[in-house]
């Protein structure tokens, strides 16, 4: 079983924090709007999202190339789903993701079931979280019931703002946007903003320092619509390059996740409580 768990953990783990990654709404670049201000705007708006879906594709620190398709619900209740392969992992690198009623599912079709006496799921319950450190690695709680949009308040504490130009996406005419900022630079543009507003968006920087990025260059494509068709984020970690591009499918769509069904699952708590790990 340590194998698999253990790869399945970290696999887990990277797409729980990119599960908070860079997705947002959209913006209006009025006439005489400086990119600044329709980056500003922009963020703003991701607030009041209740649900997303979007692809991603690149690199993540110590997991190598990664690609996934997920899903979210923040409102009225918090529900996710993530399908993620690590394309550098061999057979165990494909892993799902669900996150329903307050508990984390976590699939890894054939490979755990080799090891799980024929069941694919592992279950966990958020509220254990704490009970060990390895149990809170591989539930990454906080990443998985944020609201992922939010990643995009980070580009406004960038000095370097610009407008690229147009590109298409897709095949969707956008406006490109590009700044660099670092995490200290993000931190003091917050200082004029409410309390709420500020701890909101803080939160989006524990996922960068626990990886030792103080740095991140991001760019961010604008549709006719005023929505990100597509996000991109990059920067340099401790266990080696972040570069995630991330293309924004639809917002307050609905989304349904349900859990895997019962027979299927092997609840991590009670195992390892009955292992005495």
């Amino acid at each position: 079983m340590k194998s698999a768990k253990s790869s399945i953990s970290a696999a887990a783990l990277a797409a729980l924090l990119l599960a908070g990654g860079a997705v947002s709404c959209g913006t209006e670049e009025s006439p005489g709007m400086s990119p600044a201000a329709a980056v500003a705007k922009a963020a703003k708006n991701t607030e009041e999202i209740s649900s997303l879906r979007y692809r991603m594709k690149g690199q993540v620190p110590q997991q190598g190339r990664i690609e996934a398709e997920a899903s979210m619900r923040m409102k009225p209740s918090v529900a996710m789903s993530m399908k993620m392969t690590a394309l550098d992992q061999g057979e165990q690198g494909t892993v799902e993701l669900r996150l329903v009623d307050k508990a984390m599912y976590i699939g890894g079709g054939a490979a755990m079931a080799k090891e799980m006496d024929g069941k694919s799921w592992m279950k966990f319950d958020l509220s254990a979280l704490g009970a060990g450190k390895e149990l809170n690695q591989l539930g990454a709680a906080g990443q998985a019931d944020r609201n992922p949009a939010q990643e995009t308040a980070i580009l406004t504490g960038a000095k370097d703002v610009e407008k690229v130009g147009t590109e298409k996406v897709d095949g969707v005419e956008t406006t490109h946007y590009s700044g660099t900022v670092t995490l200290d630079e993000f931190r003091d543009s917050l200082k004029d903003e409410d309390k709420a507003t500020r701890e909101r968006r803080e939160k989006s920087l524990d996922q960068y320092e626990k990886m030792g990025v103080d740095k991140l260059t991001m760019d961010m494509w604008v549709d006719g619509d005023d929505r990100t068709k597509q996000f991109r984020m990059r920067g340099d970690a401790d266990g080696g390059p972040l570069d995630v591009t991330i293309t924004f499918l639809d917002v307050n769509e609905p989304v349904e996740i349900a859990a895997p069904p019962a027979d299927e699952v092997t609840d991590l708590a009670e195992m390892m409580e009955q292992s005495g790990a």
